[in-house]
């Protein structure tokens, strides 16, 4: 290679990598300028122009959220509901993407295509009936209601059952020769050969879980029931000029699902790329 053609080739590098720095930047500033806000003192914010960092950084505004507003029951209301959904969905789309992947029974393939095929209708339509649903299961106004119409998703079979398949037959089949039930096949053999997609899985779940807005809203009544974008967006409405008690509320909603994909990232990386080749 030529002196001239690596100079094109490191300014080619040059520019592809300040672009994604400056896009990474765009992206970021508003994170970090919540972040920031949060640590205002009350009104700081709110003149023009808005300061960048706090003058004096305070935690008054955390404070006023846990002993004014009662953010610390939100905050345990979201983690039981994401917690639970997100436990008990993984162990029933992990059973049901590994019966589409390796039993064989009677409309295997017709059922699954029925399932993708509902992946084209949006939520909002489904959301009358479900409510119908819960009110008939008498769990409007209750965790269940929440938990329940979360347990399964096409989402999380299909995946399941994409990286299902690269499971070798013939392991399955000599469990079974041995005399192993199916039962112990799933939670012996093939539950631990599933984790990188479980784990990919998990990330997805919880986050969905942790953000859902609409359907709490709907569901939960009583206040004490909320979850935690549910009482922020009452918050909001009820305390709007308040910009550094919103900004923390914001932090609080965000800094779990961060911290977990940054934790998680290695594994949540490693399920999707497997799913994909070996899919």
């Amino acid at each position: 290679m030529s002196t001239r053609e690596i100079g094109a080739s490191r300014l080619h590098a040059l520019l592809v990598n300040g672009a994604l720095v400056v896009l990474a930047v765009l992206s970021l500033a508003p994170l970090a300028w919540m972040v920031s806000v949060s640590f205002m003192a009350s009104g700081q914010a709110s003149v023009f122009p808005p300061p960048l960092l706090p003058e004096a950084p305070t935690l008054d505004a955390y404070r006023a959220l846990f002993s004014r507003m009662g953010m610390g029951r939100y905050f345990a209301n979201s983690i039981l509901v994401s917690v639970a959904i997100t436990a008990l969905s993984l162990l029933i789309n992990a059973m049901a993407g590994y019966a589409f992947a390796k039993l064989r029974f009677r409309g295997r393939e017709r059922l699954f295509r029925l399932l993708l095929a509902a992946l084209v209708i949006p939520a909002q339509v489904a959301m009358l009936p479900l409510f119908l649903l819960m009110k008939e299961l008498r769990l409007v106004n209750s965790y269940g209601g929440v938990i329940v119409p979360a347990l399964a998703t096409v989402f999380g079979v299909f995946l399941v059952r994409q990286y299902a398949r690269s499971i070798p037959d013939e392991l399955i089949e000599a469990a079974r020769l041995d005399g192993a039930g199916e039962l112990r096949i799933f939670f012996g053999i093939v539950l631990p050969l599933l984790k990188p997609v479980l784990v990919t899985l998990a990330i997805f779940t919880f986050m969905a879980a942790w953000n859902d807005f609409m359907w709490p809203l709907i569901v939960l009544t009583d206040q004490a029931h909320y979850t935690l974008p549910v009482a922020l967006a009452a918050l909001s409405r009820e305390y709007y000029m308040e910009t550094e008690m919103m900004m923390a509320g914001a932090v609080l909603t965000v800094l779990p699902v961060l911290l977990l994909f940054l934790l998680l990232q290695r594994y949540y990386l490693q399920g999707l790329l497997l799913g994909s080749v070996k899919g």
